[in-house]
């Protein structure tokens, strides 16, 4: 099997690292702790936003890591369920990220005016780095729905 391709069965060891579409582990991690450092650091004015933004942040980041973690353990001993939970756990990362997102692009367009020059570059990069950490997690999604169809 080569190590580039996506297989129908979750890789374990250090092979997860090496497997696409499971390799997103990394950027998702990154990427999500990005927007987490970034709306911790921002201030927005509505505190039900800035929590939903950072439930979904640290939500998406510890589930990442978490997988990763069991994939790389090799936890999942092979099991059909896990390419299941693993369909599921992106699909939702991915949509929980995309409401994130949407929601913090339009608290930012909404507040430029009131928010200081730095407050609100701040708040720019936590949607620019949100949407693509939505990016990374719909990629991932895709592809580990194709790996469960072919499961």
């Amino acid at each position: 099997m080569s190590s580039s391709t996506s297989t129908s069965t979750l890789p374990s060891g250090l092979a997860v690292l090496t497997t696409f579409p499971d390799v997103l582990f990394i950027p998702e991690i990154i990427f999500g702790g990005l927007v987490w450092i970034l709306v911790a650091s921002s201030e927005v004015p509505d505190p039900m936003l800035q929590g939903w933004v950072m439930f979904v942040s640290v939500f998406c980041f510890v589930m990442s890591i978490s997988l990763l973690c069991l994939y790389l353990c090799g936890a999942h001993g092979g099991g059909g369920c896990w390419v299941t939970l693993d369909v599921i756990c992106q699909g939702t990362a991915a949509l929980f990220y995309l409401s994130a997102a949407v929601l913090e692009a339009y608290m930012t367009y909404a507040l430029g005016v009131l928010l200081p020059g730095q407050k609100y570059r701040e708040n720019i990069a936590a949607v620019v780095f949100a949407f693509v950490a939505t990016l990374v997690y719909v990629i991932h999604k895709v592809f580990s729905l194709l790996r469960w169809k072919s499961s």
